[in-house]
């Protein structure tokens, strides 16, 4: 079968990115490809195609940048954007993230007969308008691009979870959410590459990870409180202030002697950081299943969250703290969790059993591919 993915995968597919959804994507078509799939990828970004090592092609849209400025959207660029899905000639057509433009792909496939399916990115993608403009709008307010695909995406999401022939979800939470509405789906877990993560395991040097976005969306705010009411504890911050709020707090973090600024690293960098940590600390409050979480339990590290259990895994499993959205029980869970070789056990056993890519993994996606045209 010919599938097409879209979005922002092509440093992904090149092992360039950190971003956990365009990861997730780039796994899935690699696993697809492997399988014998004939796998396409159309990307923004790129001017010119190229093929992985897979034989996955990816390709670029030719001539997106053109058209009259403030009339191109939708006389120009959206037509050729349409045509490029028509153009891909594929039987299945895959996205992911909440976007307006996904329309188009459902459009195409609709065109061709083909099989739409759509892949929630986190939990905010089916909860109420309202936390979407808590925890997601109200950041992106003075953007015309975030407003104009936040209101596209009011409009056409709710279509596309009706329409779509198969919605796949990251934990169990999703799904109930998703019944409750009458809606079916298809739980795929994030995926993980254990055996090319290069994991070396090191000795705790006391500090917390935070690993990230460095934004008002993922609640650095809330971790710069944290830093300042802590002094006793020791943090490590990698990543880089993606909005203003971030960089307001990350400029102030430099006065700080208890929290070392490390900046984006790459994926080893980071996976060594994380290793020798105590624990990971998440002031996001709404995600998916994040794969930070996933690679935190791989290096054998509690997470601390203070808001986000994606499906309830971290009591359920004992993998490590959710502090209820609640500050206090956040700053007391510091002084009391504790990293111990049975734990590091468990949390690596845990990725093993439900996030490993290996082939019982594979095999799941190959059914769950397969179903599409039962």
């Amino acid at each position: 079968m010919k599938i097409c993915f879209w979005g922002k995968v092509a440093d992904a597919l090149k092992g360039n990115t950190l971003g956990g959804g365009e990861l997730q994507i780039a796994l899935l078509a690699r696993t697809l490809a492997g399988l014998g799939h004939e796998v396409v990828v159309v990307d923004l970004d790129i001017q010119e195609s190229f093929t992985t090592p897979e034989g996955i092609i990816v390709y670029p849209v030719k001539g997106y940048s053109g058209g009259v400025k403030m009339l191109r959207t939708f006389t120009h660029r959206l037509p050729i954007l349409f045509s490029t899905f028509v153009d891909m000639k594929a039987d299945i057509y895959y996205c992911r993230i909440r976007e307006y433009r996904h329309i188009l792909v459902y459009l195409a496939a609709r065109r061709l007969n083909a099989k739409f399916v759509l892949a929630l990115a986190s939990d905010l993608d089916i909860l109420s308008i309202a936390k979407r403009w808590k925890h997601f709008y109200s950041s992106n307010i003075k953007d015309l691009w975030g407003v104009l695909n936040g209101v596209g995406g009011e409009i056409v999401y709710p279509f596309l979870l009706r329409r779509a022939d198969m919605i796949l979800v990251q934990h169990k939470g999703q799904k109930e959410i998703l019944s409750k509405k009458g809606i079916d789906s298809v739980m795929l877990p994030n995926m993980i590459e254990l055996a090319n993560m290069d994991i070396e395991q090191a000795e705790e040097n006391g500090c917390f990870v935070y690993v990230g976005s460095l934004d008002k969306r993922k609640g650095f705010g809330k971790f710069y409180e944290l830093v300042g009411r802590t002094p006793e504890h020791s943090f490590k911050v990698i990543g880089r202030p993606r909005d203003k709020t971030g960089n307001g707090y990350y400029e102030r973090l430099k006065a700080f002697k208890n929290v070392e600024l490390k900046g984006r690293l790459g994926h080893r960098e980071t996976l060594k950081e994380i290793s020798g940590s105590r624990a990971l600390i998440s002031t996001s409050p709404m995600e998916g299943f994040p794969n930070i979480f996933i690679e935190a339990w791989a290096c054998g590290i509690p997470v601390i969250s203070l808001y986000v259990d994606p499906g309830g895994v971290i009591e359920r499993e004992e993998l490590g703290v959710v502090a209820d959205g609640d500050m206090e029980k956040l700053i007391a869970s510091l002084k009391e969790i504790k990293r111990t070789e049975d734990f590091s056990r468990k949390a690596r056993l845990y990725v093993q059993q439900h996030h490993e890519l290996n082939s019982a993994r594979i095999t799941e996606i190959d059914s769950i591919i397969n179903d599409l045209f039962k």
